[in-house]
């Protein structure tokens, strides 16, 4: 993955902080999920009065893209902040996404968490989500 694409995935998340509905904890994230096929997905979060129904921006992204028949992806950037923040901080995926990642990424599959374009973290998915359970654990 080139340093451009990188920039351009972290750009297009940081855009869909704007469109985050959260009422409640005013904490905005957004999301762009890399296709194999070269197409980005994009989520943000949307909360709920009654919190369990609530999604988070990388969940989002993931089910627009598998609701389109796409289930093979390459990256996946992930910035966040309060609502207000004039400077954002490192806003790594909760552990039901990590999940939902080792449903459908490969170990080669990079997370990227933000502050900006120029300010990034990547990780491969073994490394946010050891010793992971997955398809393979179940299909033999």
């Amino acid at each position: 993955m080139t340093e451009i694409e990188k920039k351009e995935l972290i750009k297009r998340a940081l855009e869909m902080r704007n469109f985050s509905y959260t009422p409640y904890s005013h904490y905005n994230v957004g999301a762009a999920l890399l296709a194999a096929n070269g197409t980005i997905y994009t989520g943000c979060n949307i909360e709920n009065a009654s919190f369990t129904p609530s999604n988070c921006a990388e969940r989002t992204a993931f089910f627009k893209a598998v609701s389109e028949g796409v289930k093979e992806f390459n990256a996946i950037a992930i910035v966040g902040g309060p609502s207000d923040a004039i400077e954002l901080e490192y806003c790594p995926p909760c552990g039901v996404c990590r999940q939902v990642m080792s449903e459908f990424c490969k170990d080669d599959f990079i997370v990227i968490c933000a502050k900006s374009v120029d300010e990034y973290m990547e990780y491969t998915l073994p490394e946010i989500l050891p010793a992971r359970f997955g398809p393979k654990d179940l299909l033999g």
